[in-house]
């Protein structure tokens, strides 16, 4: 059984980002990067399977800059087996990147796909369901718990309400929640070997897919700074603040 994992460079999520000057993006010159953290609990997931020996093959992809090889390394040094990497400087909308890995699991033929529900930095939420539509693959979104079974999936998913449960027949598309599991940390042994897995490279064309400019970035502005609390004397005194000056009442 094999299991596809697409996961995404970004920047480390203990760096406070900032914006750049001319406000058209975030700056990211110097900071440190990572593997989206719900891709990395993705990850964690596939490899747990394969050691309890449901899966025999793990696939990590990302589309991005040559840098981001760096996290195909990182996944692999986690128990990934190989890495394909979609080689592009361009930013692409959500449905641009699940129509690329709608292509790549039609070459590869995976029997689960796995990837995080989100990126901590576009924040979207849409890739997974997305992938799943293209494929006509059914869906859990919000993992928190997997199984295998046969040729079916189990999936426990948070919603509002609580806890649902999925049996889905495969090949399926699962997105991951927090409450999955914990990613393990990469050891030093299994650095050194990731880096004889094998890589490989494509370009965006090579997947023979049409993509379109589905957005533009017209702004990017830091949040407001937060005002600092003042001290009252009084309940009057506050609710005459929450009514003329807050507008709260």
């Amino acid at each position: 059984m094999k299991v596809l994992v697409p996961v995404k460079r970004v920047v480390d999520a203990n760096v406070k980002v900032r914006v750049n000057a001319d406000n058209t993006n975030v700056d990211t010159a110097n900071l440190k990067m990572a593997i989206n953290p719900f891709c990395e609990i993705a990850v964690e997931e596939a490899v747990r399977l394969k050691e309890a020996g449901v899966v025999s093959e793990i696939v990590v992809v990302t589309i991005g800059p040559k840098a981001a090889q760096e996290q195909l390394r990182t996944a692999m040094a986690l128990g990934a087996d190989r890495g394909i990497h979609v080689e592009t400087d361009d930013e692409f909308a959500s449905l641009s990147i699940a129509k690329m890995l709608n292509a790549i699991q039609n070459q590869e033929q995976a029997q689960l796909i796995l990837l995080g529900k989100q990126s901590i930095d576009g924040d979207n939420n849409q890739t997974g369901q997305m992938l799943a539509a293209l494929g006509n693959m059914p869906q859990a979104t919000f993992a928190s718990e997997v199984t295998v079974e046969g040729d079916s999936v189990i999936v426990t998913r948070e919603i509002d309400g609580g806890l649902q449960t999925l049996k889905m027949p495969m090949p399926a598309v699962i997105t991951t929640d927090l409450r999955l599991n914990e990613p393990r940390y990469a050891k030093l042994p299994n650095i050194m070997k990731a880096k004889r897995k094998p890589l490989d490279t494509v370009t965006v064309e090579s997947l023979g897919v049409t993509l379109k400019q589905h957005q533009n970035i017209v702004k990017v502005a830091p949040p407001a700074q937060r005002q600092a609390g003042v001290m009252v004397a009084s309940v009057e005194e506050l609710v005459e603040k929450l009514k003329n000056e807050a507008k709260v009442i």
